[in-house]
């Protein structure tokens, strides 16, 4: 018995019609198919204008980046000024793979923006509040940019909180090798600081018990880079955010922006973090709050060279693991530095290819 193989030929000679002819037959059939044109999936509905909305559904979100891609950093600005030195970070991202970064603005309406916020700002403006010092709003402000960072890029992996007076040290290249290379979060926790209890007390003599002691109360810098699990840590906590959003009593000494992040960090997941920051700020001689302002006289390649070489303070380090955090077992580099006036901007632009971004 011969074999031969059935042969079944389709063409296509319209979007809806399709002619099939069977092998055993010359006549040739018409059937016409139901073919839906593929339509864009919706827009995705507005998130909610109201904070307790907003980061609840950022609390939702996967703790993780998807594997086997490449993260993003999202560079998250907090201001109530028109940002002096985009011309700077313009150079930065300049040739930056857009798919390797994200930019957030938390801008204070309160405030003017002219000029308004164009090249990689434009657009990149969230849903903003007034923040104000020695008040929680700042803390609010913060969390309100990690939610909106959480939720509109699942690749964000590291989420580094900057400020208008904030530059960066080196390349993007060389920044996003660092942070993206990183499993911990860069974030400052300090232990046995002057005046810790004069901050505990700031709302009230046991205003923060039972949910934060005395013994457990941490003061840091409060630019930080954060994974995305200690992001989403952020958004979801309602514990110790129901003792750090009360009012203070004395205004000089509440700064909730130094003190609830680095101790929620500290209570929920010391092992996580690299207790340090990686924005150099001076504080030398400096006892009002505020550090060190560079003259624009002062800018300059040395301090710039002088600001990379020096090294974070890790956590108190008298009292940290040895083997890890003190001596030369660990030389993280400062990738950010503040505070520069906006007239800094002249020196910074003319030595940004030769000195600042070439690594």
């Amino acid at each position: 018995m011969l074999c031969m193989p059935l042969a079944v030929v389709f063409t296509v000679t319209s979007p809806t019609t399709v002619s099939i002819q069977s092998p055993k037959s010359s006549t040739i059939t018409h059937r016409k198919l139901n073919l839906t044109p593929l339509l864009s999936p919706p827009p995705p509905p507005p998130l909610p204008l109201d904070d307790v909305s907003l980061l609840r559904i950022a609390a939702t979100v996967n703790s993780r980046p998807p594997r086997f891609k490449k993260p993003k950093i999202a560079f998250m600005f907090l201001t109530t000024t028109p940002l002096p030195f985009a011309p700077l970070w313009e150079e930065f991202f300049r040739n930056a793979p857009k798919s390797l970064y994200r930019v957030y603005v938390h801008a204070d309406p309160r405030f003017p923006y002219q000029p308004p916020f164009s090249g990689v700002f434009a657009g990149r403006v969230i849903h903003s509040k007034p923040a104000q010092r020695f008040t929680p709003t700042l803390v609010s402000a913060t969390r309100r940019l990690l939610a909106h960072s959480l939720l509109d890029d699942p690749m964000n992996s590291m989420f580094a909180l900057l400020t208008p007076s904030c530059i960066p040290l080196h390349s993007f290249n060389f920044t996003y090798r660092t942070l993206a290379a990183s499993r911990r979060s860069f974030i400052e926790i300090l232990e046995n600081e002057v005046g810790a209890y004069d901050r505990w007390v700031a709302r009230g003599e046991d205003a923060m018990l039972p949910q934060v002691s005395l013994e457990e109360f941490r003061i840091g810098s409060q630019f930080w880079v954060l994974k995305r699990k200690h992001a989403r840590l952020v958004v979801s906590d309602q514990r110790l955010w129901s003792k750090f959003k009360l009012p203070c009593e004395r205004w000089d000494t509440c700064y909730p922006e130094e003190n609830y992040f680095p101790t929620l960090l500290h209570m929920r997941d010391p092992g996580g973090c690299v207790p340090a920051t990686l924005t150099h700020v001076d504080w030398n001689g400096r006892f009002d709050g505020h550090p060190v302002t560079y003259n624009a006289t002062d800018v300059g390649p040395g301090l710039i060279w002088s600001l990379r070489k020096q090294r974070p303070r890790y956590g108190d380090e008298v009292n940290v693991n040895a083997t890890e955090w003190s001596g030369s077992e660990r030389h993280d580099p400062f990738l950010f530095a503040r505070k520069f006036p906006p007239d800094a901007v002249e020196p910074l632009m003319s030595m940004a290819s030769d000195v600042i971004f070439r690594d």
